[in-house]
């Protein structure tokens, strides 16, 4: 498995700073680990380097119209586990939903711990007892554990998920999944009377602010499960030695672009090196980037624009076909 200081070598390497076989110099090391932090934490702005959309599931509290995303945000996932290695394993939900890409706190649980991949626990409400991976080796006792999300940039698209319709009647096989929309600011301000009452949420507002989201939903539900969809944030590394789990082609595009980055600071790359840097460089991106690119949705119109509405699963709520 890869780390940080192998990323860090290699790139050195390639600029003609390091021999082969050759160790960075501690100060090497740190000033290469912090431009690596640096260039990850652009990445997550780049929508096409960015390979997994984030899901974020909470219930909605009846009559909260605001929650926060974030390391100390309501929105987050509490239950029972414990750690032996990278092995997280969860024996009961309190409350909320686990999630790829959740951080994990807790009585001596590492800083930066987080989930990144699902074993016999499958998450998101479906099979959530069981065993999951995370990316720091450690050991913690069975206790209380806190999974939260990072604040996303921006919310892509949700759904809420209800259970009973408006007349609080419970819907057959685990409920029903209906769009919400997702509101800029602008349209958010043209809702006249943003605490009106409804069975759950029909759209949301996102403000990012500087350490936690804010999300507002509308209108003021009084049930609903909400399922949103945000491009995942990439990690920043604590260590030289944390464990880089990221898709074929990572490994590459971040020892290469982090040795067109470093080139400047060390000076030793010839004309021929720097345009074969930049072209290694451009061309690992160019492959992440067709492989992550999603094709355009198609175009969908809000009901206020329809003559008619269209069939949907509506009707089970209303016992027929809505005219």
């Amino acid at each position: 498995m890869t780390i940080p200081l192998d990323i860090i070598s290699g790139a050195l390497k390639d600029i003609g700073a390091l021999e082969a076989g050759e160790a960075p110099t501690p100060e090497a090391a740190t000033d290469a680990f912090f431009m690596l932090n640096s260039m990850i934490d652009q990445w997550s702005n780049e929508d096409m380097m960015v390979f997994y959309k984030q899901e974020i599931v909470f219930p909605v509290t009846a009559g909260q119209t605001q929650y926060t995303i974030g390391p100390t945000g309501n929105i987050n996932a509490n239950f029972v586990g414990s750690i032996s290695g990278t092995t997280l394993t969860v024996t009961g939900i309190n409350s909320g939903a686990i999630n790829l890409g959740q951080y994990l706190s807790g009585t001596g649980v590492s800083s930066g711990t987080q989930i990144v991949a699902f074993n016999t626990g499958a998450g998101n409400n479906i099979n959530e007892a069981g065993t999951y991976t995370v990316n720091i080796s450690q050991t913690v006792t069975s206790q209380n554990l806190t999974g939260y999300y990072q604040r996303p940039l921006a919310i892509d698209s949700a759904f809420v998920r209800v259970n009973t319709n408006s007349n609080g009647i419970p819907i057959l096989n685990g409920g029903l999944d209906y769009p919400v929309a997702v509101l800029s600011v602008e349209d958010y301000e043209m809702i006249g009377l943003k605490t009106l009452a409804g069975p759950w949420p029909k759209a949301v507002y996102y403000q990012p602010s500087e350490q936690l989201g804010n999300l507002y939903v509308w209108p003021n539900p009084s049930q609903g499960e909400m399922h949103i969809f945000a491009n995942q944030i990439f990690a920043n590394y604590s260590t030289y030695y944390d464990q880089i789990y990221l898709p074929q082609g990572y490994t590459n595009a971040l020892r290469w672009c982090l040795a067109e980055r470093l080139m400047p600071m060390y000076g030793k790359a010839s004309a021929t090196q720097i345009q074969m840097i930049n072209a290694f460089a451009s061309q690992a991106k160019a492959t992440l980037k067709r492989t992550n690119m999603k094709p355009p949705q198609v175009s969908r119109y809000p009901d206020s624009l329809l003559v008619g509405k269209s069939k949907d699963a509506g009707w089970i709520l209303q016992g027929g076909f809505l005219r």
